[in-house]
């Protein structure tokens, strides 16, 4: 995990970014699916998440978008906030690419998870996603999202989670 993610990035960087205004995005993530750990939670999560314009700053780093969200969990297990940057490519028309690098906070347990929850350590986490998506018209886009939350081992205990679903997406 610590290399895929990066050479994720920099395999996406070669393909061209796309201005973008403000998006919503709602959707129902399978919460703590196990791919780069064992599944002790599960239920499904809703998603919410909001992206914001690149500002001209950032266009060094290849003028990724500020995000912000959340991940509540209807089974009462672990939820999140989180915010960071995401960078979104388009190598095909009406097909986009996106990663982002960002933070978490979460309500879930440091500690003495037992079998039924996850043990995460800190209660900052980093966090990291991928989508796959589609754009139905200007304003309209629907993308598969996996995302992962751990605190790559600089706590005592980090099981990390995974969330995989589907999300639809609004540009104002």
């Amino acid at each position: 995990m610590r290399t895929l993610m990066p050479t994720l990035m920099l395999v996406l960087a070669a393909f061209p970014s796309y201005a973008e205004g403000i998006e919503a995005r709602l959707g129902a993530m399978a919460h703590d699916v196990g791919v780069f750990g064992n599944r002790k939670e599960e239920g499904l999560d809703a998603n919410i998440e909001f992206l914001f314009p690149a500002p001209a700053w950032l266009g060094a780093v290849g003028g990724p978008r500020p995000h912000v969200g959340a991940s509540v969990s209807f089974a009462g297990d672990t939820s999140q906030v989180y915010g960071g940057l995401s960078w979104a490519w388009r190598p095909v028309a009406g097909l986009f690419l996106e990663g982002s690098l960002g933070a978490a906070a979460h309500d879930g347990r440091l500690s003495n998870g037992g079998t039924d929850r996850k043990e995460l350590g800190t209660r900052l986490l980093f966090r990291e996603s991928v989508s796959v998506g589609v754009e139905l018209d200007g304003a309209h886009s629907v993308m598969v999202t996996f995302d992962h939350i751990s605190n790559a081992n600089l706590g005592r205990h980090n099981e990390g989670m995974d969330n995989l679903g589907l999300r639809w997406g609004y540009r104002f």
